[in-house]
C-alpha cells in the first residue's frame, strides 16, 4: 500500500493513537479511520459495533504466550532458524499477543523444524500506529528490520534468516528486503506476509521461491483500503501453510 493523504489535522490526531488486530468473531467492517479519538482498539471498536465484548483468548497450552521476544539481540546464543516479525498496526509488546498471527506461526514453525530451542524470534521495536501504515509502512520500523537481517547474518553465521509480518509489519518487511543487496538477501531463507497492503510490491532481489504472500478474498487491507473486516483478523489460521513453506526452505 502506497501513501494515503488524510488531512493533517486528521494525521494530527492519529499520532497517539494505535490499535490492535481484530478478533473476527463477528461480521463486522468500517474504515480504520473511526477509531480516532475513541480511545478503542480495533478489537474494542468492532466489539462495540456488535454490542459484544471481546473474549480472552485461551494461552495455557502456547509455548509462545508472550507478546515480547528479543533472542536476536538479548544475548540469547545464535539457533539454527532466526525468525524476524514485524506485528500489526499496534498490536502490543513486538509480536502481538500470544494467540495472534506471530505467536500462532512462532508455534507451528516450532512445531516442524524440532521445537523452540532450534527457533530464536526477535520481535521489530516500531510505533506501529496507524499514520505508519497511512504512510505505506513505518519508516523506522523498516530501517530497525532492515538491520536486523544484517545483524543476525554477522552474529549467527550459520542460522537461516525468516522475515515476517502482519498487516504493516508485512509493509515494513517489502521495504526492509526491497534494500538488501543479493550478498545480504542470500542470507534469508524464506519470507512470509500476511495480510500484506503491499502485496503487489516486490521483496527486492529475493526469488519469488523463498516468498509466500497470504492474503485472504475480502481483506479489504490487502486490496489496498483501509477497512477492516473480520478477514484481515484471522490469519492465525494460516500459521500451518506458513510454517510448511518455512520448514521446506529451513531444513
Amino acid at each position: 500500500m502506497k501513501t494515503c493523504a488524510p488531512s493533517l489535522l486528521a494525521l494530527a490526531a492519529l499520532a497517539s493513537t494505535t490499535l490492535a488486530a481484530p478478533t473476527p468473531a463477528q461480521d463486522y467492517s468500517f474504515p480504520i479511520t473511526d477509531i480516532i479519538d475513541t480511545g478503542l482498539t480495533v478489537d474494542e471498536y468492532a466489539a462495540k459495533l456488535v454490542n459484544e465484548g471481546v473474549e480472552a483468548r485461551d494461552l495455557a497450552k502456547r509455548q509462545y504466550n508472550s507478546d515480547t521476544y528479543n533472542q536476536l539481540t538479548d544475548g540469547t546464543a545464535c539457533r539454527p532458524i532466526s525468525l524476524i516479525w514485524a506485528r500489526g498496526t499496534s498490536s502490543p509488546g513486538n509480536v502481538g499477543a500470544a494467540g495472534t498471527e506471530g505467536p500462532v506461526f512462532f508455534n507451528a514453525v516450532a512445531a516442524r523444524v524440532g521445537g523452540t530451542g532450534q527457533l530464536a524470534i526477535q520481535g521489530v521495536n516500531y510505533a506501529a500506529n496507524v499514520i505508519g501504515f497511512l504512510a505505506g509502512g513505518d519508516a523506522a520500523g523498516a530501517t530497525s528490520m532492515f538491520n536486523l537481517i544484517n545483524q543476525t547474518a554477522s552474529r549467527c553465521p550459520n542460522t537461516k534468516i525468516v522475515v515476517s509480518g502482519y498487516s504493516q509489519g508485512a509493509q515494513l518487511v517489502h521495504t526492509a528486503t526491497q534494500r538488501l543487496t543479493a550478498a545480504q538477501a542470500a542470507r534469508v531463507s524464506a519470507v512470509v506476509t500476511f495480510g500484506d497492503a503491499d502485496r503487489d510490491e516486490s521483496f527486492g532481489v529475493l526469488p519469488a521461491s523463498k516468498t509466500l504472500i497470504i492474503c485472504h478474498e475480502g481483506d479489504n487491507i490487502c486490496d489496498n483500503g483501509i477497512i477492516i473486516t473480520p478477514q484481515h483478523g484471522n490469519y492465525e489460521q494460516d500459521a500451518p501453510q506458513a510454517a510448511d513453506f518455512v520448514a521446506a526452505r529451513v531444513l
